[in-house]
C-alpha cells in the first residue's frame, strides 16, 4: 500500500496510475483518506465467477434459479 497526498496525485498522476497496477494506493487529503487507487484486474476476478450463470430469458425467476443453484451444490 502508497499513500500520498491529493495534491502529489495532481502533479504525478501517471507515476500513480502505473503503480496502481501493482499494488492499492491511498489518497489523503488533509490527513484523511479520500480514495483508493485499485487495478480493474482486481474486480474481474469476481465477476468472472458470475459471466454465464444466470442464461439470458425474460422469465427468470431468481428465487427459483437460487434454489437450483443450492440443489447442485
Amino acid at each position: 500500500m502508497i499513500q500520498i497526498t491529493a495534491a502529489d496525485l495532481k502533479i504525478q498522476l501517471g507515476k500513480y496510475l502505473d503503480l496502481a497496477e501493482h499494488e492499492d494506493i491511498h489518497i489523503t487529503k488533509n490527513g484523511t483518506d479520500i480514495a483508493v487507487l485499485t487495478a480493474p484486474k482486481a474486480k474481474k476476478s469476481w465477476i468472472a465467477k458470475y459471466v454465464g450463470i444466470i442464461p439470458d430469458t425474460a422469465d427468470i425467476n431468481i428465487k427459483q434459479f437460487r434454489a437450483e443453484r443450492a440443489a447442485k451444490k
